[in-house]
């Protein structure tokens, strides 16, 4: 039997990992059950660990996984999907190596006919560095992972700063081909003209934020004709 702020937070991190293909921070968790502190978020994380409806992955930031879901919430799911089609939103899919398939709710494992997509170099998920756009070799993702009606390329990530969101130094990272973006959008950045950069996206005013997820690093505020979007992310593959 769940408390009603058990349940309140467990639909939140199964909502939030469908639209975003990761868990919520514990900051954006206390948030939405208007806790005051993040001890509370803790005691509830661990109180549905306990009763078998998430895991916390070790060594992972951020790395949650639901198990399983009260039949309440398995309901109201259902009903959402069949009322809601995908918007065609944010949905990354992870591709881990040798790795089972995850329950509902879970970092997706996909396994479909697959893709050639060229890397096109290294992407800093940090400080920028200079922008690569020469192809270094090719690698196969997923065909649902992918609008086939647009054109996709992978980046290799390099640096940290966007742990928050499951991206960790090494990771491939599958882009959507665009030159705009929503507030919330995480992007391939191009920055006075020769540096490339992962961040998350943000416009204020005649401004453009490019938003870390690690708290080391630093929000980069920018003219707006200082900043090409070159990029949605759409798709991650990690291997162990």
């Amino acid at each position: 039997m769940l408390t009603k702020k058990q349940i309140q937070l467990l639909d939140f991190i199964q909502k939030r990992m469908a639209r975003d293909g990761v868990p919520p921070s514990f900051d954006e968790m206390k948030d939405a059950l208007d806790l005051r502190s993040k001890s509370g978020i803790h005691r509830l994380v661990t109180a549905l660990e306990e009763r078998g409806f998430i895991r916390r992955l070790p060594h992972r930031a951020r790395a949650l996984e639901i198990l399983r879901l009260p039949d309440a919430l398995n309901a109201n799911t259902q009903a959402n999907d069949a009322a809601d089609p995908p918007s065609g939103g944010f949905s990354p899919r992870v591709i881990s190596n040798n790795r089972p398939a995850r329950p509902r709710g879970a970092i997706a494992i996909v396994d479909s006919p697959a893709v050639e997509l060229p890397v096109m170099g290294r992407i800093a998920a940090g400080v920028p560095i200079e922008a690569i756009s020469e192809v270094s070799h090719h690698i196969a993702v997923p065909g649902t992972m992918l609008n086939g009606r647009e054109h996709h390329y992978a980046l290799e990530v390099t640096g940290d700063s966007m742990i928050d969101v499951g991206i960790n130094d090494g990771d491939i990272v599958v882009i959507r081909e665009q030159d705009t973006a929503d507030n919330g959008d995480i992007i391939v950045a191009l920055v006075e003209g020769h540096e490339a950069t992962l961040k998350r996206y943000r416009r204020k005013g005649r401004m453009i934020a490019l938003e870390a997820a690690n708290p080391a690093y630093e929000t980069r505020v920018l003219p707006e004709d200082s900043v090409k979007v070159q990029g949605r992310l759409v798709g991650l593959i990690r291997s162990y």
